[in-house]
């Protein structure tokens, strides 16, 4: 199982799957990343925290917490 926290900059995968319950999946879903969704990872800050990604022609910034809920291929 590999999360989008672990995807390098540069790196292209697909969303397999989107765990987590309630409000929290409700809001990663309502930013677009879904079952099947292409995301590019951008950018990593240097802590590790927030990561920049590319999805649906958008830049978005995750929290590292709500990028390990999303599973990658």
């Amino acid at each position: 199982m590999k999360t989008l926290k672990s995807v390098k900059p540069g790196e292209s995968v697909s969303v397999t799957k989107i765990s987590g319950e309630g409000p929290v999946r409700r809001r990663i879903m309502d930013m677009g990343i879904t079952r099947g969704t292409e995301i590019l990872v951008r950018k990593v800050a240097p802590l590790g925290d927030p990561i920049e990604v590319h999805v649906r022609g958008y830049e978005l910034s995750l929290r590292r917490a709500d990028a390990e809920m999303i599973e990658v291929s």
